[in-house]
């Protein structure tokens, strides 16, 4: 800190014993010219603020007369308010505003008891007044801007987890009563996920880097609630599963849906929705569109919007029950072939046209038709006849049942 003259030493001492006056000046009459100022509690301004005024006016005058004294801790009540205010909800704009005009308050004193000659020293202690202001405004804009992201970054993960357990069907009636996402009648519930080899995948990879995988979640956030006109409660994560959400309301979803969340995620997304009367049948429909969401993968539908209507004969097939194991397990001699599985969903999803197969997978048709009798000799499995074609299809969905996987 450059030295201070005695000039600018003595006109800071006749300012030390105007201290709470100024206080009260500033808490009272020159912080109300401030917008919002005056909807602020009268013990806030009264206590709270007078005394962080007190403070700061102390500081600077401490500075200017002994300016060899440590500043050990000088922040320490700024930064105290700034998160106080902070997790009060004050705007940040209003309490960078209050700081500024006290630093002008605090100028207009220095001049009141400036006498002539002084002009020297009212310079001096302004270059000081505005070093001080930097330093204040840069740790309370700080402490403010952590403090508000600590509190969202807990809201968002209280909303998450209210989500979740709504999803789940683990909310209790009484927190889905105060749960913050307006349900309370009918609602759309929707799956999402990659288009993948059978098996939806998570909207984001965490091999692509956290901060890639968030701006692709992000955009698909954006991109659901402007298609639905409202802000959507989806739970998007990186590398776990499809995103599953909840549109209030229950409207008609737009038929190119997925094309605009594709878009926004940059690769090919699958989305199945499945309605609910209400938060009670949520887990229901939430477990349903995540079937949905497999099974038209599984069946090698196009990717695109899916309904239960559009394979309700697929998912009736592909429930697990006693037999459904052994029925799976008839494809396990070629479940080290990819290419043949990948050929066989094909075969099935483009109604055994071996042309159309061929020109979905960039194949000839006799490669086609080698691959698929390469199944049937494996596996036993008749694909001319129209048993042999159910069973492959309610084979082929039951080895991608999340039992399946897990067995």
């Amino acid at each position: 800190m450059p030295e201070i003259s005695e000039g600018a030493r003595a006109l800071a001492l006749r300012c030390e014993a105007r201290v709470n006056e100024l206080a009260r000046r500033m808490s009272r009459d020159s912080f109300a010219r401030l917008p919002g100022y005056d909807r602020l509690p009268d013990e806030m301004k009264d206590v709270e603020i007078a005394a962080t005024v007190r403070h700061g006016v102390r500081l600077f005058l401490r500075r200017a007369l002994t300016p060899e004294a440590g500043e050990r801790g000088a922040m320490r009540l700024f930064r105290e308010r700034a998160a106080q205010r902070a997790e009060e909800g004050m705007p940040l704009h209003l309490l960078l505003r209050s700081h500024a005009l006290g630093m002008y308050v605090l100028w207009q004193a220095l001049r009141e008891v400036a006498r002539p000659g002084d002009e020297a020293a009212l310079v001096e202690l302004a270059d000081l007044l505005l070093e001080a202001q930097q330093g204040i405004v840069g740790a309370v804009a700080e402490t403010y801007l952590d403090e508000r992201s600590a509190l969202e970054t807990e809201r968002r993960a209280q909303r998450r987890s209210l989500l979740r357990g709504l999803l789940d069907g683990t909310l209790s009636p009484a927190r889905l009563a105060v749960a913050p996402f307006g349900i309370d009648g009918p609602c759309l519930v929707l799956a999402v996920g990659v288009d993948g080899a059978g098996v939806p995948a998570p909207v984001a990879d965490p091999g692509e880097g956290d901060v890639a995988a968030r701006r692709r979640l992000r955009r698909v956030q954006t991109a659901l609630d402007h298609s639905f006109g409202v802000e959507v409660p989806a739970l998007l994560d990186i590398g776990t599963e499809p995103g599953r959400a909840i549109v209030p309301g229950a409207p008609e979803p737009p038929e190119d849906l997925a094309s605009r969340l594709s878009r926004a995620a940059g690769t090919t997304l699958r989305v199945a929705v499945v309605p609910a009367e209400g938060p009670e049948e949520v887990p229901e429909a939430a477990r349903t569109a995540g079937e949905v969401l497999r099974v038209a993968a599984g069946c090698g539908l196009p990717p695109g919007l899916h309904r239960l209507d559009d394979v309700l004969l697929e998912y009736h097939l592909s429930r697990p029950g006693k037999s459904g194991r052994r029925i799976a397990a008839l494809l396990d001699p070629v479940a080290d072939r990819p290419e043949l599985l990948d050929t066989l969903r094909a075969h099935l999803a483009h109604g055994q046209d071996r042309r159309t197969t061929a020109g979905a997978l960039g194949l000839h048709p006799n490669t086609v038709d080698n691959r698929l009798a390469r199944i049937a000799e494996r596996t036993g499995i008749d694909l001319t006849t129209p048993r042999g074609t159910a069973t492959a299809l309610a084979a082929l969905l039951l080895r991608e049942a999340p039992e399946a996987r897990l067995g």
